[in-house]
């Protein structure tokens, strides 16, 4: 009898574990807010700024923002000089998918981008492109 009330226990609460929500689930939504800022990536000079920008003039649902690397003696204020041109993308975060769409000066081309985000904190921000899980990059807040 102890022997069959022990294993109707264990089952209890095994189903108990298996039916709470988001148990063994990664999280696959973020908040806007905590993207938006300015990020340094980790272990180099290569800085983006996430702004809250509408885009709304050329796509619905977009924000702008850009990137520049110092390291390439390009600073923040050149990139915000040439508005919407090299170094401008525009961005939508849907749960955990950031969509990029990169401007170039030329104006001929807009080149997507679709990073796959797998942490994203007001600290921390780690995605990597879609199809290359293995490729992660790490960002922090400054």
């Amino acid at each position: 009898m102890k022997k069959i009330f022990s294993w109707m226990l264990i089952a209890l609460v095994g189903i108990a574990f298996c039916s709470c929500e988001g148990f063994g689930k990664k999280q696959t939504e973020y908040y806007l807010s905590d993207l938006q800022g300015k990020w340094l990536e980790d272990g180099t000079q290569h800085f983006v700024r996430f702004t809250t920008e509408s885009a709304a003039s050329l796509k619905s649902g977009y924000l702008w923002g850009y990137e520049w690397d110092e390291a390439e003696d390009v600073q923040e204020q050149d990139v915000k000089d040439d508005q919407y041109g090299n170094g401008w993308f525009m961005y939508q975060l849907d749960k955990d998918e950031l969509l990029e769409i990169n401007k170039m000066n030329q104006g001929w081309a807009d080149i997507p981008k679709v990073y796959t985000i797998t942490v994203l904190t007001n600290q921390k921000l780690t995605y990597h492109l879609k199809d290359y899980k293995n490729e992660k990059v790490s960002f922090t807040k400054q």
